[in-house]
């Protein structure tokens, strides 16, 4: 994670008035993770949750998992328990916004309060080690051939992985309503189910994959970048004459119904925590 993505973030809020200075009291933080343990929500959450309180701008930070329908059942929870609560924080991210598009669950982001952008990254597709496919090529002959008998496995319907999966498919002449998409309550799920080899193809945030593709237990086969990320030898989709390019991002929001001033304090106690070495 790094702290300039949330710094430059910020801009829109800081220009609607100065930041305050003064350091705020430490304050007992709720947070909830509207995701399964182990995914990318979950790391981020937990991250930031350990910032804040290195950096002392929390005493403590008591985490809540709810996972399922791309975040909605968490936002639920979150929306209809947390109004008014100045200490509550709710991490969330593109794979939310998307499942509000396509779900249109009764509860609405927008009626929470939008604190900050936290960070970005782009998706990897990785096979499983024992996979008989060696390339995103030799996935694709199989996707046109027989587009049900390749597995995508991801992040609830609606996230970033499921749209670039329905988006390679139109790339290369298939319909996107034909994919076999899988989708997980949490990224912990997920890689769960590429490691076991349950899937055909899975796709995550590379920082989730990373660990399991450096140690061989997954192997990638692109990412979704305009340009090859720094310091890592996987392909873009481009350079493999798929046209697709999609990010993902995650920020953190606050409870409906806090005034001004308490979304100020909790900017201020994020961007405390983001100054901290524990989260660049």
């Amino acid at each position: 994670m790094r702290r300039d993505m949330f710094l430059k973030s910020l801009a829109a809020l800081a220009a609607a008035g100065t930041l305050p200075l003064s350091a705020l009291a430490a304050a007992n933080i709720k947070m909830m993770i509207p995701a399964n343990p182990g995914g990318g929500w979950d790391t981020t959450g937990r991250a930031l949750g350990k910032a804040l309180v290195d950096s002392g701008a929390a005493s403590t930070v008591i985490f809540e998992n709810k996972g399922g329908a791309a975040g909605a059942l968490g936002l639920a929870q979150f929306v209809n328990g947390s109004k008014g609560d100045a200490n509550a924080l709710m991490v969330m991210g593109a794979v939310m916004l998307g499942g509000q598009i396509t779900g249109k669950p009764p509860v609405s982001l927008s009626q929470a309060t939008p604190i900050a952008r936290l960070t970005s990254e782009y998706n990897v597709f990785v096979l499983p080690a024992n996979s008989p496919f060696k390339s995103m090529a030799e996935v694709i002959a199989q996707l046109k051939k027989d587009p049900g008998s390749v597995k995508w496995g991801g992040g609830s319907r609606g996230s970033t992985e499921h749209i670039a999966a329905a988006m390679i498919a139109r790339e290369v002449g298939v319909d996107p309503s034909k994919i076999n998409y899988v989708a997980f309550r949490g990224g912990g799920e997920a890689t769960a189910a590429i490691l076991g080899g349950n899937v055909t193809i899975g796709g995550s945030g590379y920082s989730e994959f990373a660990e399991y593709i450096n140690t061989g237990k997954m192997t990638a086969l692109a990412v979704t970048s305009d340009a090859r990320l720094k310091g890592v030898a996987v392909p873009t989709l481009k350079e493999q004459g798929i046209n697709v390019v999609i990010g993902n991002w995650r920020g953190v929001y606050g409870a409906p119904g806090i005034t001004a001033a308490q979304r100020q304090a909790l900017t201020d106690l994020v961007l405390k925590a983001v100054k901290t070495k524990s989260w660049a």
